[in-house]
């Protein structure tokens, strides 16, 4: 549930679509592709329609990836069924909407809209998981035994009907009332049981608040919201699902992992002091694991020290191999092999990689359209991952500088989070701008990043910062035009 609202005026995001040179419109020719497929594409024979799938997605959205069924196994354990849409049914390779895919890589969200990866007639109708109609989908069937390991993988095309489109909020309200939906009755325990799980092989698993900006009457909220635990819960199956995917691609030896190297140590040290300034207790013998798993996220400083410890998570990427097992295989946020199968309506890197584990499992050679685009995933996804992430730094900014525009001068109390490093100031002749018959010494102030609770925001902050320390700063910028808030130390 929403914890702080704060109003701000009404704001144009269009500007970030057009610094971020975001396509509007598709081109005619994928257009034409796409409403082709959505009218003459065959479902798969294999008739799942029986199985009682439901999707749980926010109340809003309409491009559905994802459908489960769990249930109990005879003797013990659990059976995960779970549906994938099928994009790849309905994407031609070579074709021009395959093409536009890769230049869009991935669906941006902004507060006002986004800029989907294919166009809605298929990622909002045809191939979306929408209640009450047929979907052609990947079926995905791991079994679990009564510890949660996994101990069988099954994956066939098939045509699946869902029950029902749940929403997180009300399902919370259902699983609290004790009258959760039984396709998915047993999703707090199993979900639990994988978290405890991913505690043991030492995951990282952040329950990160978001900061959402939404439409509000002539304006807009600022919006910190908490993740709810069902929100959670329903992330353990996609997670499972993923290394379920990592396992059938190592096996097989061709494949593209979610990587992501373990947290350095020097960064470890920042947190644990970023943890003092929040108020965060973390014991002398405490993992990163355990003091995220005790932090109230619904809380400003809980929410402060969570971002913070994102910064633990660096480095992910994709990696693609094909014949021989890549030297590095592990995502240090799950603290085992993954990878990305579970968001093809949403993310291009999806529908390859289930592609290949699709043929692994029916011990076929995998489809050359999909091999030949596997070495050429990794830069592409970068790409557009530093895009995403832009979209989503820059629309909270923005909300951020227009919101505290009017308190220009306020003092706030704030927990410092981290600090510039120092370095050895250069020598003379290496001055910046000394070789170029410039003014020596035009380096940055030194300072840091602060956070204050009433808003939540986190910004830069001018002056010699005591890191873990609480202080007193004076917000001396918040402009809406470059989106940028500035506190000096008082």
């Amino acid at each position: 549930m929403p914890i702080k609202r704060v109003w701000a005026p009404r704001i144009d995001f269009s500007v970030l679509r057009r610094e971020l040179d975001l396509p509007a419109e598709f081109p005619p020719d994928a257009m034409r592709e796409a409403q082709q497929a959505a009218a003459g594409t065959a479902l798969p024979l294999a008739d799942r329609t029986d199985i009682p799938f439901v999707t749980v997605d926010p109340a809003t959205s309409r491009d559905l990836d994802q459908a489960m069924e769990l249930t109990r196994r005879t003797g013990g354990g659990y059976r995960v069924r779970y549906a994938i849409a099928d994009v790849a049914s309905y994407v031609r390779p070579g074709g021009a909407l395959e093409a536009e895919t890769w230049v869009r890589g991935q669906t941006i969200y902004f507060p006002d809209g986004k800029v989907p990866l294919h166009p809605p007639v298929l990622s909002e109708g045809v191939v979306s998981l929408l209640p009450d109609v047929d979907r052609a989908a990947v079926l995905w069937t791991i079994d679990l035994d009564a510890d949660g390991e996994l101990v069988g993988i099954a994956l066939e095309r098939a045509r699946v009907r869902s029950r029902a489109k749940l929403d997180y909020v009300g399902l919370q309200g259902a699983v609290d009332a004790g009258a959760a939906p039984d396709p998915i009755a047993l999703l707090p325990e199993l979900g639990k049981l994988l978290a405890r799980r991913a505690a043991d092989r030492g995951a990282v698993n952040l329950p990160l608040p978001e900061q959402e900006v939404e439409p509000h009457g002539d304006g807009w909220q600022l919006v910190l919201r908490a993740p709810l635990a069902v929100e959670e819960h329903n992330a353990q199956i996609s997670l499972l699902t993923g290394m379920a995917a990592a396992r059938l691609m190592l096996d097989g030896e061709i494949g593209l992992l979610r990587t992501m190297p373990a947290a350095r140590p020097e960064a470890v040290t920042k947190l644990r002091a970023a943890a003092a300034s929040l108020d965060v207790s973390w014991p002398d013998q405490a993992s990163v694991g355990a003091v995220v798993a005790s932090v109230d996220p619904a809380s400003p400083r809980g929410a402060a020290f969570l971002n913070q410890a994102a910064e633990l998570l660096r480095g992910a990427g994709y990696t693609a191999f094909d014949k021989e097992r890549p030297a590095e295989t592990g995502h240090g946020g799950v603290g085992a092999p993954y990878a990305h199968v579970t968001a093809p309506l949403r993310r291009l890197a999806d529908r390859y990689a289930t592609e290949v584990c699709l043929a692994l499992h029916e011990e076929r050679e995998v489809p050359q359209w999909a091999r030949e685009a596997l070495p050429r995933l990794p830069k592409c996804m970068a790409t557009t991952d530093r895009v995403a992430s832009a979209a989503d730094r820059g629309a909270v900014a923005l909300a951020e500088a227009v919101l505290l525009a009017h308190r220009v001068g306020e003092t706030f109390d704030a927990g410092v989070l981290d600090v510039d490093e120092i370095r050895p100031d250069p020598a003379p002749e290496q001055e910046p701008g000394a070789s170029r018959g410039g003014k020596p010494g035009n380096r940055r102030p030194r300072g840091g990043k602060v956070a204050i609770d009433d808003p939540a925001v986190q910004a830069r902050c001018l002056g010699e910062l005591p890191l873990g320390d609480r202080i007193q700063v004076r917000l001396t910028q918040a402009d809406p035009r470059t989106r940028e808030v500035l506190f000096e130390q008082t």
